[in-house]
């Protein structure tokens, strides 16, 4: 596993959109873009070559933000739609999900975005499948004080999951799923509603905790699930149930991925937490900002991408994306 290195890394400012040019190590963080319009509320990809990143509408007739990279540059892409997108997931080739406000899921494969039908309009916060066959959604309203749903898609279309525990609509939101199979899939919300799906029922679980659980991600060794209210939390699942692994003084944590050789939690403030032997260190990124992390993801490469913003309250703007590895282009077509 890599070892934490706090860093006394170049601290880019006084630059809008664009990349920090700075020559930087392996283990550096480089801010790649800061202030978009639009809050980056997520980032995902299929390699290190090919990333997108999703985000706020903020409003000026552009649209949310959908970016991609593709080793060379970005390209902010014209969905056609209006309304913020929480989150972005997809499969190699594609397609490539996005789903938002008003419960929005556009999908893009082959150069265009379609809106596909869902059975709701509260907002979708998450989405995640093995399969453009076994697809899962879950959302709420926003600010995630009602209305958890779980839907599902075969294909075309999105339908209620069934066997969904309705008494949790009234509870608050789901705010994230992730699976490590098919019959192994975590979804996560407010006051710490959890809901399971074992392949062939939905149930609902308890951590023992009230606290909201923003993000939910897993290796082959264990699930781990992130939020808090006042302070942030660290829940990790290796089977035998939930455990706390928080970090002492950590701020909220709202974003958190695990490959098999590494992890990282984000959230408020900039914080930025990676998982070693000894547990979950903070690292210092170099990087001073307001803003929320919202969502990290791993490369295949090692290379750790993580996006935010003003996403805590509305209007979702002042994106930001961070990366840690080889020096990357923040330059547009």
């Amino acid at each position: 596993m890599r070892r934490p290195l706090l860093l006394a890394s170049i601290l880019c400012v006084g630059f809008s959109a664009g990349a920090c040019s700075h020559e930087k190590s392996q283990e550096t963080w480089q801010v790649v873009h800061r202030d978009r319009p639009g809050a980056l509320l997520s980032v995902w990809g299929t390699s290190a070559n090919d990333v997108w990143v999703v985000g706020g509408d903020a409003g000026a007739g552009q649209g949310p933000e959908v970016l991609h990279y593709n080793a060379s540059s970005w390209k902010r892409f014209d969905s056609g739609y209006t309304g913020d997108l929480w989150w972005v997931f997809g499969f190699e080739g594609g397609p490539v999900y996005m789903g938002g406000a008003g419960g929005m899921i556009l999908r893009y494969e082959g150069g265009s975005f379609t809106k596909m039908n869902t059975p709701g309009a509260d907002t979708v916060f998450g989405i995640w499948g093995t399969s453009p066959s076994d697809m899962w959604a879950v959302g709420g309203a926003i600010g995630g004080a009602q209305g958890a749903f779980a839907w599902r898609s075969t294909g075309n279309d999105w339908v209620s999951a069934p066997g969904f525990p309705t008494e949790i609509t009234a509870l608050g939101a789901l705010w994230k799923v992730f699976g490590r199979s098919a019959n192994d899939v975590w979804m996560v919300g407010t006051n710490g509603i959890l809901v399971r799906w074992d392949g062939s029922a939905l149930s609902r679980g308890d951590t023992g905790l009230g606290e909201s659980l923003f993000t939910v991600h897993a290796s082959s060794q264990r699930f781990a699930a992130v939020g808090g209210g006042g302070t942030g939390i660290i829940l990790e699942n290796d089977g035998s149930g939930w455990s706390d692994v928080s970090p002492n003084g950590a701020p909220v944590l709202v974003g958190v991925y695990l490959s098999e050789s590494a992890g990282y939690a984000v959230g408020r403030f900039g914080a930025v937490f990676s998982r070693t032997n000894a547990g979950w260190q903070e690292e210092a990124t170099g990087v001073t900002m307001n803003q929320t992390l919202h969502s990290v993801w791993i490369d295949p490469g090692g290379g750790v991408w993580a996006a935010g913003g003003q996403v805590l309250q509305t209007p979702l703007v002042e994106g930001v994306l961070l990366h840690k590895g080889p020096s990357i282009t923040g330059a547009f077509e």
